[in-house]
């Protein structure tokens, strides 16, 4: 249906273009999501747009995003073909339908100036990829607005690096919020925009996207893998009732698959997304503790700084996760820490050390963000001998001990204790810290 915008209006939104340098794409991309009835639009816009800017404000405190519910900086507005900033669709109630997609190796892509997001930065894409035949597909699945890394996140190459710098201190982190928040994900398993294919050794490549550390955050509630083709492999027909297909490379692309129906976008149980992590890779090694922070779930979560050390961006981190996954880390993990704490694992050690299989110790720990304190709530055993785990147990045997404590009136209390890990307890005495839900995990200090 034909709309009559009033001539007043356009005169003024015209000017207002002008002002503001913009092109006709995106002269074309606002006017089309305004409503006839809206006499006061260039206001309404004007609160839009302050509103959002004070927002992205007051995310960022003291190299914390204390707003982690954050929408994205940019939309790609699939029927005016251009990138808007996204309070410019705060009137639709419309949510971006992201994409997920495997980046692949940088021979196999191009960098390309475009026009439809303002030529603010080149957008690096597959070579044999067309981003005309990406939108069609993207408008068949019956999206109105996509989030797509290369064209919504500012990318390196730009004029104004320093401002890509500082728009991922928040950008980056908050992307896995757009992921849990959509109603559908749509992933490129093969590479942007190409068909979906799979060889020998494919599974295996680091560019693969089963192993690629910001996909860990990218799952979805619900999943729509694009560039599906009749003869592709999502339509191979096992050759047994155990699952397997006719070739290895096939067989693991479906049990792959199914795993990560296993990996609920809610899950946040800390060594399982920690033993995931430990499986992929990323071309900057501190992605890997910045693509766990929106998994394990916190009111706060880290600023990011791509030139940050390992160790610090894992502190960072930790000091931010919500109590119960913190617990994890005291009663579960079995090796004192080798960095800044001894109650927790270093990042090293979570990432080139066997992890535990079990979580959910029923415990809580955290810090005291005034004081810096850590605290921990269970209970404790002020003073108990501990004998018989001194020689550390054989691979995949739980070690067997005593506990022997005095009680008040004299009288000596022993208790068999279960390690199930392989580290040497020496004989000594300790005080034990309970996890106070189950009682079933203790520390000893």
């Amino acid at each position: 249906m034909a709309r009559m915008l009033d001539a007043s209006f356009i005169s003024s939104f015209l000017e207002d273009c002008i002002v503001n340098n913009h092109d006709f794409g995106t002269a074309y991309a606002y006017v089309r999501l305004m409503p006839s009835s809206w006499s006061n639009i260039q206001n309404e816009l004007h609160r839009w747009e302050e509103r959002d800017k004070e927002k992205r404000q007051k995310a960022l405190v003291d190299n914390r995003i204390v707003d982690p519910h954050i929408p994205p900086r940019r939309v790609w507005d699939l029927y005016s073909n251009w990138v808007l900033p996204q309070w410019r669709i705060t009137g639709t109630k419309e949510h971006p339908s992201p994409i997920s997609h495997a980046w692949v190796d940088e021979s196999d892509r191009v960098d390309v100036w475009m026009p439809i997001n303002g030529r603010e930065w080149p957008v690096p894409i597959p070579k044999d990829a067309n981003l005309d035949l990406i939108r069609i597909e993207m408008l068949n699945l019956g999206a109105k607005y996509v989030w797509l890394d290369i064209l919504c996140l500012r990318q390196r190459g730009g004029p104004k690096e320093d401002l890509r710098i500082e728009e991922w201190k928040l950008d980056v982190p908050t992307i896995g919020y757009l992921y849990r928040a959509a109603d559908v994900v749509v992933w490129y398993l093969s590479g942007l925009g190409r068909p979906l294919s799979l060889k020998a050794g494919d599974l295996d490549s680091d560019r693969c996207w089963f192993r690629r550390t910001w996909t860990l955050q990218e799952l979805g509630y619900q999943r729509i893998i694009a560039g599906d083709t009749p003869d592709g492999p999502l339509h191979a027909e096992p050759i047994d009732d155990r699952g397997n297909y006719k070739n290895e490379t096939l067989t693991r692309f479906h049990k792959q698959l199914q795993a990560l129906d296993n990996i609920s976008p809610d899950s946040y149980e800390m060594f399982s997304l920690l033993a995931e992590m430990q499986k992929r890779v990323s071309a900057n090694p501190v992605d890997k503790v910045a693509g766990l922070a929106f998994r394990l779930e916190s009111a706060m979560i880290p600023a990011y700084y791509e030139n940050q050390s390992l160790e610090d961006a894992w502190v960072a981190l930790v000091n931010t996760i919500i109590a119960w996954c913190q617990a994890e880390l005291l009663f579960l993990y079995p090796e004192l820490g080798t960095a800044s704490k001894r109650w927790r694992p270093s990042w090293e050690q979570v990432m080139m050390r066997p992890l535990p299989t079990k979580g959910e110790c029923g415990a809580w720990a955290s810090r005291d963000e005034e004081t810096g304190d850590d605290w921990c709530e269970g209970y404790c055993i002020e003073k108990g001998f501990v004998k018989g785990l001194a020689v550390g147990g054989t691979e995949g045997a739980a070690g067997r001990g005593l506990l022997t404590v005095e009680g008040e009136l004299g009288t000596t209390h022993a208790f068999q204790i279960i390690a199930t890990h392989q580290y040497p307890i020496p004989e000594q005495t300790y005080a034990l810290i309970g996890a106070h839900m189950s009682l079933e995990y203790w520390v000893l200090v």
